[in-house]
Formats: C-alpha cells, sequence, structure tokens
C-alpha cells in the first residue's frame, strides 16, 4: 500500500501545500541546482520542495545568484492563493460527479472509522463526499491532516520564488495550468486513487515523521535520498509513475529543448521529484546530448 505517496507527490511533485513548522533548516542548506546552457540561454534547474515550515532557511548564494540573473521564473503551476477561482472551479469541474459508490467503500473496511473521523473534522456535508471522485475525497483529507499538524500557508518554495521574481518586475510562467495538472490525477486508474486516499487518512505522527525525512533530504541536497525515499516507492504503482513523473518530464524536457533556442536566463524550479532518479529531467536531457552542470 502507498500510504506515504499523496505526502511525498504534495512535497516533491506538484500540490502547494505547507508542511509543520516544528521543523528546523538543516545548518548549512544546500537544494540541489543544475544548469544547461549554450552561447546564449541558460536555464536553472532547481529542484523545491513545495511544502516547507514558516522561516525555514533554504536560500543560498547560489540560488540567490541564480535568482538576480534569471530573466524569467517557470514554475509548475501557478496558484493564487488570494484568488483560486480558478483552482476552484476546477476542482469542481474534474472531482465531482454523480453515481459514484460511496466514499467509504473505496477504503479497506479497517480504515473506514479513521475515513469517517477525517471526514468530520473538514466541517463539510458527508453526502459531498460521495460526490467526490476519489483523489478529490483524498486532497480534502489531506489538507485537514496538515492543519491538524499546525500547517502554515505560503511558505513553499515556488510562492517565494514567485514573491521575488514579482517584486523585481520579472514574468513567472507555468509549465501546466490548475486544469491540466488536477487532471493527471483524474486520469489515475482508480486503484491508484484509493492508495492516495488512504494515505490522506493515516496517522498525525506517521505524516510528521515522514516530513521530517523529505526535508532533510531535500535541504541537504541528497538527490539520491529523494530517489530512495520517493521515486523508488512510486515505481511499485507503474501507474503513478507514469502519470506523475515520465509523461510530465517528457513534455518538460521537450520544453526545455524549444527554450534553448531563445536567448536569456531562466530558472525553471519543479518539484525535487522531477529531478532525481532514472526518469529525471537531467537524465533525459542528457540522452538528448545536452550537457547538464550541477552546481550546488
Amino acid at each position: 500500500m502507498l500510504l506515504k505517496l499523496l505526502r511525498r507527490a504534495a512535497a516533491f511533485i506538484a500540490i502547494p501545500l505547507v508542511a509543520s513548522g516544528a521543523a528546523q533548516a538543516a545548518t548549512t542548506p544546500r537544494p540541489a541546482l543544475w544548469e544547461v546552457s549554450d552561447p546564449d540561454t541558460k536555464i536553472y534547474l532547481f529542484g523545491t520542495i513545495h511544502l516547507l515550515p514558516k522561516n525555514y532557511g533554504w536560500r543560498t548564494r547560489v540560488v540567490d545568484r541564480a535568482i538576480a540573473s534569471a530573466d524569467t521564473l517557470v514554475v509548475e503551476t501557478i496558484i493564487d492563493a488570494k484568488n483560486p477561482a480558478e483552482l476552484t472551479r476546477e476542482l469542481i469541474r474534474l472531482g465531482y460527479a454523480d453515481g459514484l459508490p460511496p466514499l467509504a467503500t473505496r477504503v479497506a473496511p479497517a480504515k473506514r472509522a479513521m475515513l469517517e473521523a477525517a471526514i468530520a473534522k473538514t466541517g463539510i456535508p458527508r453526502p459531498a463526499f460521495d460526490r467526490m471522485r476519489t483523489w478529490a475525497a483524498a486532497f480534502t483529507l489531506l489538507g485537514v491532516q496538515f492543519k491538524e499538524l499546525g500547517l502554515q500557508g505560503e511558505e513553499g518554495v515556488e510562492h517565494n520564488l514567485r514573491t521575488a521574481f514579482a517584486a523585481a518586475g520579472k514574468p513567472v510562467g507555468q509549465l501546466e495550468t490548475n486544469g491540466e495538472q488536477l487532471g493527471f490525477f483524474n486520469s489515475l486508474p482508480e486503484a491508484a486513487q484509493r492508495d492516495l486516499l488512504e494515505g490522506a487518512i493515516e496517522a498525525p505522527k506517521a505524516a510528521s515523521d515522514d516530513f521530517s525525512k523529505m526535508l532533510k533530504v531535500w535541504a541537504s541536497g541528497d538527490v539520491a535520498g529523494i530517489a530512495k525515499t520517493f521515486n523508488e516507492q512510486l515505481a511499485a504503482s507503474p501507474d503513478l509513475m507514469e502519470a506523475l513523473i515520465r509523461r510530465r518530464n517528457v513534455t518538460w524536457t521537450s520544453w526545455i529543448q524549444r527554450r534553448l533556442a531563445a536567448p536569456g536566463t531562466v530558472l525553471f524550479a519543479v518539484g525535487a521529484g522531477h529531478l532525481a532518479g532514472p526518469h529525471s529531467v537531467q537524465t533525459m536531457l542528457e540522452r538528448q546530448g545536452y550537457k547538464v552542470r550541477r552546481i550546488q
């Protein structure tokens, strides 16, 4: 069972949520950073973590130089926390349907009490959950789990970077729309979605321990550790690996190749899970003959 998978996805792939404020920054943070370039173009590849405690120190001189020198920031998707209308609209469009089996039947019988307890904490009318697709219910319940851990919003790397680029008057682009990103989960087989749902109702203590481990490997720039703690578990579910990692990395690699044809400097900031393991963006670029150099 992939009980930790949804939290790992939230941290290292796509879901912009935030981890517990109890964790502390590494003594010398060195999150991994690469560059790929040609004579008139440079693209920094920065593996981010979408979940961070308040005041978690992660910026270094190398990262600050990349931020200062880049003309443009590109992230996975742009979610405006102050105006989440697009995200809400897409979540309703993709995440709700009539005629679905009751949500309680979508988890193992031994976990149904945990599911009902989690639902009760949301304040959302119980019948609404039976109309949610399984992945959408998992996202909703995961938010409750994070709140119980004392999690805070707008502390993740992407939000920090977007703020810095906006303050400098530099453009920020996205690789995927909110709808496209949610669509990856909507296209998952039901069995994979149920793995996500069971992960969303796991005990808070396990969630806290898992985040602490993820922060440690990310902040230290331990790419092998990220691959081991995340991508190897994803490999146990080929459907999830294909939808969340490989397919998107193929698309993003093509984007980088096209962008190298135009002059300028870009900070390409995506979840660290996309820059680790055998299906990483760097590996795909190197297979196409590009030289990717790690600079932190």
